[in-house]
């Protein structure tokens, strides 16, 4: 048994005075270091030094263990607190409180003392808790005590409240608002901290309903308690507090619920005891039991006036704290009162706090909201009681289905879905349509739950077998109704290349109805002529049955729908085996008929030949099907000879491929039947190339033969591209072709384009072949030879006059050269001798097909169109521009991968801003790539980049026009290219640094030389990089400085407005390095570095270090040059402040740490931009900048003069350390849109945009506590 020990109150007999104060009540549970406090006088110095050290005193003691009390009656007891007790969870937490209620019966004052201290030390508080009794303290002495006030002397923060019958005392050192206590601490221990802090109140109102519930002192002291620390300033008594108070008033609803069960009882007893019959009737019977009714009708009075108290004192004060987490346990509990004890609690004046916290801010406090209501109208017997609330908010709860949150988002719908089931016409037939809509979002689980609500809604109404037709039923039921239904919503929501998340959305729920094959192709093959579906429904049903084929097989959701395949358990990969098998074994005999009956359709051809892909290939032979098999070869052939559209011919070549697999045992058969189609291609092919074909005259034919010609080579273009056709030596006819068109460029496109793939899968089946076993030195020449010949040829193509054409060889060629540029030889030593790299020339060819195809745009002509031509030319142009995405990302690649120059990437960059809508993403991805795999190179880019729009602007402006709109963009340009670096200025200071070296060389080239003036005619490019001054860290900027000075050989006569951008870039490197009267003293002539000084800078860069400085120099340094008086104006515009010398040297400090830096120094480090309301969103530029690293600082050692190359990467790491914990931001990233179609989705790089969708309404800042 725990023993709970303390000095207790001794009242005196006699109040010798009214307002008598008592000795104040400190037992040795509320000082962990087991020691007594009496009352000390908190008013004089002396008494608070001396709770100050015992203050201090316990927070040493609180981590130790306790250590054992001195021996009572010959036992050692181990003195522990009731907090310590609870927190470890050792023991049952019903004997804990079933020890305190018996020290509470031996003496109230001790063992109430100790529940105070348990909740005092719960919120965090590691001082002390002093009381002081009271009888008859007038109103104004009482309120006066209700206090908080802070002793700066002590450093102690002081808070008085009453807890009937005391004023109690807290006290607690300030560092204690640092945010840090149980309820909020991470880890495991901390989380079952808080279960036993919730269950210890439970369990301490079930054990006192019976004895110490209602005795008038023990309630009203804890009420008091929690109600005055929930008024308090400091977090943490607030949200302990509140969680206890409604945690208590669960607890009594709980014991409100027993008593209406007891007296009901009660109530019956009393009723077959009074009816008995009167010789029977024992009157001290009826007499007791009398007097229990009537007990029984008191006591729930007395719980009652304890609810109201906790409802008014804590809940309406804090369900509007400022704290989210404390307004979400104030929601949660508010919704469990109301499911536990309806008759009180579910009515309009306790819903209305619910109703008005589904606008709150946060996230957490919307979604316990939700789940609260979920819980009332999961029961029909409570939604009576809602229609008010239901017509009031029905309309919010509806928008809450596109909330930014995800868990928010899904909990509205599946609320919805509750609705709609017990309520009678809730949902509207609009609000229907647009719930039905999130069946196609990117979300999964807000898909799911709209998937149950159609479901349910839709395809599982009750009474839809009953009204089902006799004639219509057939032996599948109600499905052939539900599936036309589907197909038919399908239709309607004209989403029709969406079919797959549909599908994917209902599959939890409606998996039978999907997996039903039979009935899906029997609606197909067996429907009579009054039921038959229409085109558009056959299409969508055989979409239907190839993704539901599909889900069944794969068994993972679909793209965008999951980060990754999610690993199957064994129940579900029995289920996966046995839905092949039953889909090979259903298929295999009914898909030769579909394909019969639709082998016209190109669109369902396409999509019924995938259905093989799926397969159990062994059910053919285990099964005895080999007639079924041949069959679907048959048809399968007549389908090859029938079609020239692309896509069902690449389907049969897939088909094929799959079934030619050799660890089938059908391979052989197969292969055969694929042998035989391909010779008759072949043949048919050498018979049209006989017949037309001669020798000096090209192809000699009319357009009839070269139509067959033509489809006759897209078949065997889509044959080759999966199945090895070297053996028909198809290269020597193509490529005759292919240089034949180059040579007299007489040839009809429609051939050359089949023929450029056909001898490119040709070359690619040769080099594979090469590969994998080795070959003789002639082979590989020769190889050579064909490959870099037909090189050759794709780079003639790239002028043809036809633009598919053109761009079809340029797509080819870039594919071509990276395969050849990455051969290593490996094992086999000959095949390195295939690498290929493109010359200049050919470079250049293809930089400039690129700016000819992809940023060139053509004009459009302003004429009024019809709609249906309106929609069309939005067709047009969402194709074109999927074209130039291809297009450039493909180029991209041979830039990120180093087949071509980085410098190429320079004509690309020019275009960031110009058509950042559209290649945006492509381009960012493609310098983020470049500055990963070389900083200097891709920072060398950049400047060249730059260097060349402004050599266009000087040679079209003049070089002294920097107000120019052209020099505006270029500059925006610039900034844009420094968002680009991120936060990280240790990560990003070696290019960032090369960008500054390099600008200043260039602003500076040919000063000397023009018209003998000194002022260099780049000098305005000095505006462009001071963009990136920003990026520099306080050192480099030092030292860039000093690089800037040796190029300033007269200093005193740099004057006037023409070196206005001298000085801007002055400034901006100084502008956060040296105190205000640094700037304020520019009005003044630039005064020349002393030589002594300029050499020791020079001796000490010329050995690649930087020169050390010491806190003094560093803070109270002078400016080494100031400007001239005529541009004072120019220099402080638009320019911040700067910070005082004091500051100054606080921001310095990280930089001279020995060891890593602290957090709080890292914030000095990393700075934020300056964002104008216009660009306060372009922080999306930042690439490869999510995170940014903390370690120890080390200076940049490889900065040079301008006679040293920066090409030499820095001897040793520029930091150390592990990455911070922090994550640039670029937006919201919600969900709770419909799917939009993915579009170029290249480069890994996809501009991937998913709607957003905030909160309709937000928390009022008026709601919000005073606290």
């Amino acid at each position: 048994m725990l023993r709970f020990e303390g000095e207790k109150t001794r009242r005196s007999g006699h109040l010798g005075r009214e307002n008598a104060i008592h000795d104040e009540i400190v037992p040795e549970s509320t000082v962990q270091s087991g020691s007594c406090l009496r009352n000390g006088n908190l008013e004089t110095p002396r008494g608070k030094r001396k709770v100050q050290e015992q203050c201090a005193h316990i927070r040493r003691n609180s981590s130790r263990s306790r250590r054992p009390s001195q021996p009572q009656n010959g036992e050692v007891v181990e003195a522990v607190t009731l907090f310590e007790v609870v927190s470890m969870g050792k023991r049952a937490m019903k004997s804990v409180v079933d020890d305190w209620v018996e020290a509470y019966i031996q003496d109230r004052d001790v063992a109430l003392l100790d529940l105070i201290n348990f909740y005092i030390q719960c919120s965090g508080c590691q001082g002390m808790v002093t009381a002081e009794m009271f009888q008859s303290l007038c109103n104004n002495d009482v309120m006066q005590k209700m206090t908080e006030t802070f002793d700066e002397e002590t450093g102690l923060q002081y808070k008085k409240f009453m807890a009937y019958p005391w004023i109690l005392t807290v006290t607690w050192p300030v560092d204690m608002d640092n945010g840090d206590y149980p309820l909020i601490k991470p880890g495991p221990y901390w989380k079952k901290f808080k279960a036993n802090f919730c269950e210890f109140t439970a369990v301490l109102i079930q054990q006192c309903q019976y004895s110490i519930l209602y005795d008038s002192y023990l309630m009203d002291t804890v009420i008091s308690l929690l109600t005055g620390l929930a008024d308090s300033r400091v977090r943490a008594f607030r949200h302990t507090s509140t969680l206890a108070a409604v945690k208590l008033l669960t607890a009594l609803v709980r014991v409100n619920l027993n008593l209406d069960v007891s007296k009901c009882n009660a109530q019956r007893l009393y009723q077959v005891e009074k009816n008995r019959i009167s010789v029977k009737r024992t009157n001290h019977r009826l007499d007791q039991l009398e007097r229990k009714r009537k007990e029984y009708e008191q006591k729930p009075l007395e719980i009652e006036n304890m609810m109201n108290a906790i409802f008014k004192g804590t809940f309406l004060q804090r369900y509007r704290d400022v704290i989210p987490e404390i307004r979400a346990i104030c929601i949660e509990e508010i919704g469990s009162w109301m499911k536990m004890y309806p008759d009180t609690f579910l009515n309009d004046s306790y819903l209305k706090y619910i109703g008005w916290m589904l606008y709150d801010k946060q996230p957490e406090v919307r979604l316990k909201c939700l789940l609260g209501l979920q819980g009332i109208y999961n029961r029909k017997e409570l939604v009576s009681k809602m229609d008010l609330f239901t017509s009031r908010f029905k309309d919010r709860i509806v928008s809450m289905t596109l909330d930014k949150d995800h868990e928010v988002a899904v909990q509205a719908m599946k609320l919805l879905m509750l609705m709609s089931q017990n309520c009678e016409d809730v949902l509207s037939s609009e609000d229907c349509e647009i719930l039905f809509q999130f069946v196609y979002t990117t979300h999964r689980p807000l898909a799911v739950a709209a998937g149950e609500f159609l479901y349910k809604r839709l395809l599982s109404y009750q009474g839809t077998e009953e009204e089902v037709p006799p004639k219509r039923r057939g032996k599948f039921g109600a499905n052939t109704c539900y599936m036309r239904k589907l197909v038919t919503f399908f239709l309607e929501s004209e989403l029709h290349k969406h079919i797959t998340y549909l599908v994917d959305s209902l599959w939890d729920w409606a998996g039978s109805l999907l997996k039903d094959w039979e009935c899906m192709t029997t609606l197909l093959l067996e429907a009579a002529e009054e039921e038959a579906l229409s085109d558009a429904q056959e299409s969508a049903l055989i979409e239907i049955i190839l993704v539901t084929v599909r889900e069944a097989a794969e068994g993972h959701p679909p793209v965008g729908r999951g980060a990754a395949r999610k690993i199957l358990s064994a129940k579900e990969k029995k289920i996966q085996l046995e839905d092949c098998t039953k889909i090979t074994e259903h298929f295999i005999v009914v898909l030769p008929q579909l394909l019969a009956k639709y082998s016209a359709d190109a669109e369902k051809v396409a999509n019924l030949l995938q259905i093989p892909q799926y397969y159990d290939l062994d059910v053919y032979s285990t099964g005895r099907l080999e007639k079924h098999l041949d069959a679907l070869l048959k048809v399968v052939k007549g389908i090859v000879a029938e079609h020239s559209d692309m896509d069902v011919l690449e389907a049969c070549s897939r088909m094929y491929y799959v079934l030619c697999n050799e660890e089938a045992a059908i391979h052989r058969r197969a292969d055969l039947a694929r042998t035989q189609l391909i010779d008759e291609l072949v043949d048919k092919l050498n018979e049209l190339l006989d017949d037309s074909w001669h020798e000096g005259e090209g192809l000699c034919t009319d357009e009839e033969g070269i139509c067959r010609i033509y489809s006759t080579l897209r078949r065997i273009a889509a044959f080759h591209n999966a199945h090895n056709l070297t053996k028909w030596n198809l290269y020597g006819k193509t490529s005759k072709l292919l240089v034949f068109e180059m040579e007299h460029g007489s040839l009809s496109v429609q051939m050359i384009l089949p023929a450029l793939q056909c001898t490119y899968f040709a070359l690619l089946w040769q080099l594979a072949s090469v590969v994998e076993r080795s070959s003789s030195k002639e082979t590989l020449l020769a190889l050579n030879r064909e490959l870099r010949f037909f090189c050759q040829i794709c780079a003639c193509y790239l002028s043809h006059k036809d633009k598919d054409l053109s761009e079809k060889a340029f797509t080819i060629l870039c594919d071509l050269l990276m395969i050849l540029s990455h051969q290593s030889s490996g094992d086999n030593e000959a095949v390195g001798a295939l690498q290929y790299l493109p010359s200049t020339s050919l470079q250049s060819k293809m930089l400039l097909f690129i700016q000819d195809h992809v940023f060139t745009e053509e004009k459009e002509e302003i004429k009024d169109l019809t709609e249906e031509e309106e929609r069309e030319k939005e067709g047009y142009k969402l194709n074109d521009l999927h074209r130039r995405r291809s297009l450039l990302a493909v180029y991209c690649k041979l830039i990120v991968f180093t087949v071509v120059e980085m410098s190429a990437a320079a004509e690309i960059y020019k275009h960031y801003m110009k058509t950042y809508n559209d290649f945006g993403d492509i381009i960012k991805e493609t310098l983020s790539r470049t500055r990963h795999n070389n900083k200097i190179q891709s920072a060398k880019t950049l400047i060249l980049c730059l260097q060349q729009l402004f050599q266009k602007h000087t040679e079209t402006h003049g070089s002294t026009n920097s107000m120019d709109s052209s020099f505006t963009n270029i500059k925006e340009l610039a900034r844009r290219f420094s968002l680009t670096f991120g936060w990280d200025q240790v990560k990003s200071r070696e290019s960032v640094a090369m960008i500054h070296k390099e600008g200043i060389e260039f602003a500076f080239h040919g000063a000397a030389g023009v018209e003998g003036k000194c002022l260099p005619p780049n000098l305005s490019f000095l505006l462009i990089i001071s963009e990136f001054s920003n990026k520099l860290l306080k050192p480099d900027k030092r030292l860039v400085y000093g690089y800037l000075q040796r190029y300033i050989t007269e200093p005193a006569s740099c004057r006037g407005d023409e070196w206005h951008p001298l000085v801007w870039y002055r400034n901006s490197l100084l502008a956060n390095e040296d105190e205000e009267n640094s700037v304020i003293s520019s009005l003044r002539e630039w005064s020349p570095t002393s030589r002594s000084k300029t050499s020791y800078f020079k001796r000490k860069l010329s050995n690649g270090s930087l020169p050390e400085t010491s806190h003094t120099e560093t803070t109270n340094k002078t400016p080494d040059f100031l400007c001239t008086p005529d541009l004072t104006a120019a220099v402080g515009k638009s320019r911040k402040r700067l910070k005082s010398q004091d500051t100054s040297l606080q921001e310095c400090l990280p930089f001279f740490c020995p060891v890593g830096l602290s957090r709080r120094c890292r914030e000095d480090v990393i700075k934020a931009e300056d964002f104008s309301a216009d660009n306060i969103g372009e922080d999306v530029d930042v690439v490869g900048a999510d995170q940014v690293c903390d370690g120890v600082y080390q200076p940049c050692t490889w900065l040079t003069g301008a006679d040293q190359s920066l090409e030499s990467t820095p001897p040793h790491p520029c930091y150390t350390g592990s990455r911070w914990r922090g994550q640039i931001k670029g937006g919201s990233a919600g969900q709770s849109g419909l799917l939009e179609e993915e579009e170029g989705r290249v480069l890994q790089a996809a501009a991937e945009e998913l709607l957003t969708h905030p909160a309709v309404g937000t928390m009022d800042s008026g709601c919000a506590a005073d606290d």
